[in-house]
């Protein structure tokens, strides 16, 4: 089974960011070339050299997950619609995002259990343990900035309260129709029945 990709520690949702960089590339359409010229210009106007590089390397990894026509979205919509794109090229850089987001922050929402606590994201993830043994290995620091950074990306994606109440999501319909072209649809990352959470 492939392990779990675990870098998710720092930085939050950065949907500010790679709306920047989304730009860059619109204008070069080569992502080695964006990685250079965003580093050179300091188009995120890092403070240092060393988060600089951290920050740029994983708003571009995120990035590289969404199609062209996502991108330019990106670049272009509001920054709602630039959030909820975030959140689903989270979910997909990172599968065990992704998959607390469909099998728990989801379901909860469907099963009119709108509550969310640190305690289900370590017990979805003591769960997973058993398929995946890398988890075992994280120390417990790391441990609590993955879940920290987890709830924290739900928040500023507007998926969840800080009192813990899941938000049922209104995307656009730009967003529902690009998350839509891929099968299964990346709406299953969000709390919502699909069309009832459409702004039209």
């Amino acid at each position: 089974m492939e392990r779990y990709a675990l870098s998710f520690t720092t930085g939050g949702l950065l949907s500010h960011e790679a709306s920047r960089v989304a730009q860059v590339y619109l204008e070069l359409g080569n992502w080695d070339a964006v990685s250079q010229v965003v580093r050179e210009r300091n188009v995120l106007q890092a403070r240092t050299s060393s988060s600089s590089t951290r920050v740029v390397r994983e708003t571009l990894q995120r990035l590289r997950t969404l199609s062209r026509e996502e991108i330019a979205l990106l670049s272009e919509g509001s920054p709602t619609e630039a959030r909820h794109l975030m959140w689903a090229a989270v979910c997909r850089r990172y599968i065990l995002i992704a998959e607390f987001a469909e099998e728990v922050v989801r379901e909860r929402f469907l099963l009119m259990r709108p509550v969310l606590s640190i305690d289900d994201f370590d017990q979805f993830v003591t769960g997973k343990t058993l398929w995946h043994p890398e988890l075992d290995e994280i120390k417990p620091s790391t441990a609590r900035k993955l879940r920290q950074n987890v709830f924290r990306m739900l928040r500023e994606a507007g998926l969840h309260s800080d009192s813990g109440d899941i938000i049922p999501v209104v995307m656009s319909a730009r967003v529902v129709d690009a998350l839509d072209t891929r099968v299964p649809s990346d709406i299953r990352f969000f709390p919502t029945t699909t069309s009832a959470g459409v702004e039209r």
